[in-house]
């Protein structure tokens, strides 16, 4: 039998594997070699090494414009060298900067790596989320510092780039288009930040998904200037012909607004957990728990009728302990059994029949916001609020019976087609002569 020598053999296939490795390697290397912005990547994402990558890079720059050095007769040629600096990740580092000037019209020619270099990297996206999860500007420099020489990550420099990137998220929030989507339904709800409001509308599409159709900052709840928003949503491609389900919290100033702006083509629900918890608030603490137990089975009837009995009961009940309470129960009472009078699945009924969803939403902004110890001005909140609701938004689940969203499409299509033929028969009678 042959004898072989195992460690002679393993070691060939060492170096066999090798070469194979640095040929692959090599090839990659040519291939992306001429790849710019494949290099200036690379030339940011490799800290230890960064400094001495941007320095060969900009003399390679060098070198194509103005020649190799100690050439004639180039149209461009080499300027000595000035201070200069350039980001790595979001660090600033200083750097020489190699020069070079048109001859022919002594013109400085620019270095097109050294200006893409003075950009930082991801375009601030990295600061913008550390500091929107809480990072402090005057501890950004011992927390995230990459080296010594590194500078420019003051507070004020931190500050001035988180505004930018946040007045952009903002800015998109604002003008992004609607008329991609196809709404069924809209949670509408307000947060308290310093002395005002911010007004956020969360919409539903009709694969269940969540998003942020806008937000406004306002005093109060007033139909006026929640109209001019709501206008502002139509200008965005907003659509509503086939009908629209808002989910409010008994502001009147929004159910005003919507039926100002929509009309026939909007349905209300109005929360049941707010009516429940408005109608207790006037009872005694040994009635609350009575009559938050015999609202919620009331809500929970399968049909429109059985609930709307049940709730006519209670309220014959509180005309003789609270007239306050049995009024506050009326108020409204219709718009809270919308979701029954439409016929909905219970699943889907929960989830629309209350403001969770969108309550939900902002205790997830609030995680970003209630950070801030203080609000200076309105474009403080908004750009924060903003940028906060653009963050969250990726990781918001479809709404619970999405399923059965197109089931609501075609009740809220029957309703408005019933609204309006009723609206187009009434103005076509005749006018009686007395």
């Amino acid at each position: 039998m042959p004898r072989f020598n195992l460690a002679k053999k393993r070691g060939k296939a060492k170096v066999k594997i090798e070469d194979k490795r640095k040929a692959v390697m090599n090839r990659l290397l040519e291939a992306h070699g001429a790849e710019f912005d494949v290099r200036m990547s690379v030339i940011q994402e490799l800290i230890p090494l960064g400094l001495k990558a941007v320095a060969e890079e900009l003399q390679a720059e060098v070198s194509r414009l103005a020649g190799e050095k100690h050439s004639r007769g180039e149209e461009n040629v080499r300027w000595g060298s000035q201070n200069g600096s350039v980001y790595l990740r979001d660090e600033k580092f200083p750097v020489r900067v190699p020069r070079v000037r048109k001859a022919e019209i002594n013109k400085e020619v620019p270095l097109e790596s050294y200006q893409r270099l003075q950009n930082p990297f991801n375009d601030d996206g990295d600061i913008l989320r550390r500091l929107l999860h809480g990072l402090s500007t005057h501890k950004y420099h011992e927390s995230s510092s990459l080296a010594a020489e590194s500078f420019g990550i003051s507070a004020s420099n931190l500050s001035r780039r988180f505004k930018r990137c946040s007045a952009q998220k903002l800015k998109k929030l604002q003008e992004r288009s609607l008329s991609g989507n196809d709404f069924v339904a809209v949670f509408v709800d307000a947060k308290r930040y310093a002395k005002d409001g911010i007004m956020v509308a969360l919409g539903v599409t009709l694969e269940g998904r969540k998003t942020v159709l806008g937000i406004e900052q306002v005093h109060s709840e007033n139909s006026a200037a929640i109209g001019q928003w709501l206008d502002r949503l139509i200008e965005r491609g907003f659509k509503f012909e086939k009908g629209i389900l808002f989910i409010i919290d008994g502001s009147k100033g929004i159910r005003k607004a919507i039926k100002n702006k929509f009309g026939a083509y909007a349905l209300v629900q109005r929360c049941r957990w707010h009516k429940r918890e408005n109608v207790i608030s006037y009872l005694s603490k040994a009635d609350k728990v009575v009559f938050r137990r015999r609202l919620q089975d009331a809500y929970n009837k399968t049909t429109y009728q059985e609930a709307s009995d049940a709730l006519k009961k209670i309220h014959q009940d509180l005309e003789e302990i609270n007239i306050s309470a049995a009024n506050s129960l009326l108020e409204g009472l219709d718009e809270t059994l919308t979701i029954h009078e439409l016929g909905l699945s219970v699943e889907l009924a929960r989830s629309l029949s209350t403001t969770n969803c969108i309550e939900a939403f902002m205790s997830q902004i609030g995680s970003y916001t209630d950070k801030v110890d203080r609000w200076r001005n309105s474009s403080q909140i908004q750009r924060w609020v903003a940028t906060s609701a653009l963050d969250v938004e990726p990781r918001l689940h479809r709404i619970r019976g999405c399923r059965f969203l197109k089931v609501l499409r075609f009740k809220l299509e029957k309703v408005v087609t019933s609204r309006l033929c009723k609206k187009a028969s009434q103005k076509s009678e005749p006018v009686a002569v007395h």
